[in-house]
């Protein structure tokens, strides 16, 4: 990802207001974010915890998501959790539900669409295995790291179509 700005994050959401964009919190760390290891912008807010963002490049233009975490998926000690958009598996809330309220009349009127993703939305990390899970038992897996950006920016692009579905 190319790096980006205060202003360009704050005027490419697409589903809240401009008001609701331009009071988020943004990442703490900015200036010392990872571009070329990241495969889109992900943060939670920080006065907010709550609230997660998104920023992705798509077909050109930046294109940012507003969304709803959960407390995490599961918090047992045991209990473990799938990652949809980098398929890293997590413990301890390591994944959480995000919803994004959708794009046009159908966000107007309430919907939304769900997804499990890592609850620190560091998934462009774990799938270059900069980041790696807690315990450190990431799975193996057969797919080179090419494979593995393409496959988690394919199933991220899946979550976005539902979003900005008409």
């Amino acid at each position: 990802m190319e790096p980006i700005t205060e202003s360009q994050i704050r005027t490419c959401f697409v589903n809240c207001s401009k008001g609701e964009a331009l009071r988020m919190g943004l990442p703490r760390e900015l200036e010392e974010t990872p571009w070329a290891d990241l495969d889109f912008l992900g943060w939670r807010d920080p006065g907010a915890p709550e609230r997660a963002y998104l920023v992705v490049e798509r077909e050109g233009s930046l294109v940012g998501l507003s969304l709803r975490a959960s407390g995490g998926a599961a918090r047992g000690f045991g209990a473990r959790s799938m990652c949809s958009v980098c398929l890293t598996t997590r413990t301890g809330g390591g994944v959480a539900l995000m919803t994004a309220r959708r794009t046009g009349a159908a966000g107007r009127n309430g919907n939304s669409v769900g997804q499990y993703l890592c609850s620190d939305l560091r998934c462009s990390l774990f799938v270059r295995g900069i980041k790696t899970t807690v315990n450190g038992h990431d799975l193996d897996e057969s797919v080179d790291l090419e494979g593995r950006i393409a496959r988690a920016v394919g199933n991220l692009d899946s979550f976005l179509n539902r979003v900005l579905a008409p």
